[in-house]
């Protein structure tokens, strides 16, 4: 092979690694700018208390310092209800090792999904700790709480309610929303728990319930 037939092949071949670094770069850079953008405010959380399935009061107060991703459910659902439960439960395994952050489910059925109800509903899904909450309360505030506390669909309960997740910042404030039966969507939902982690939490004082 002649010099000057080397000497190319060292050049194109520069220029080629050049090429994808600059690619490489452009990726990182992209994913840390996307990384460093803040997440808009919604709205904040509104105040309500509601009764978990320990029998525990839950309320506005229990957002504070907390990540939160909610959910509206019932237990005997036969729609959209099995697969969202499922990847709740995948998520909720996913950050087992993160205490900060917490999962919230409302049940649009109260009047079925007693304490005990919800009690069993959490143990088929693997619930074993108090890191996802299960929540009963009278249904007129549910529906009051997904409509106009959440922005959510909430028409002709228990079958009318919303299949989206909503995540909650450690101020009790509303930042984003994703579909509750699309794996796609969990992609930016990781992503944004990172941003939200990266953020100063604050405490929250609206209890005007």
């Amino acid at each position: 092979m002649s010099r000057e037939v080397q000497i190319a092949k060292t050049v194109l071949w520069s220029m080629l690694t050049v090429a994808l670094l600059g690619v490489t770069a452009l990726f990182v850079i992209d994913r840390a700018d996307r990384s460093r953008q803040t997440l808009p405010v919604i709205d904040p959380v509104p105040a309500f208390q509601f009764t978990e399935r320990n029998g525990e009061p839950f309320g506005l107060d229990d957002f504070a310092g907390k990540i939160s991703l909610v959910d509206f459910i019932f237990t005997n659902c036969q729609g959209p209800c099995p697969v969202m439960g499922a990847n709740m439960a995948m998520l909720y395994r996913f950050y087992e090792h993160s205490p900060s952050v917490q999962f919230v489910s409302i049940s649009v059925d109260p009047a079925r999904d007693s304490l005990n109800v919800l009690q069993a509903y959490a143990r088929s899904l693997g619930v074993d700790d108090n890191r996802w909450k299960f929540l009963n309360g009278p249904l007129p505030a549910v529906k009051k709480l997904s409509e106009d506390g959440f922005h959510l669909a909430a028409d002709q309960l228990p079958m009318g309610h919303s299949t989206r997740f909503v995540l909650v910042d450690q101020k009790a404030q509303i930042r984003a929303y994703y579909d509750g039966n699309d794996l796609i969507d969990f992609d930016k939902l990781h992503e944004d728990i990172r941003n939200l982690a990266g953020e100063k939490p604050a405490p929250v004082s609206r209890n005007d319930y």
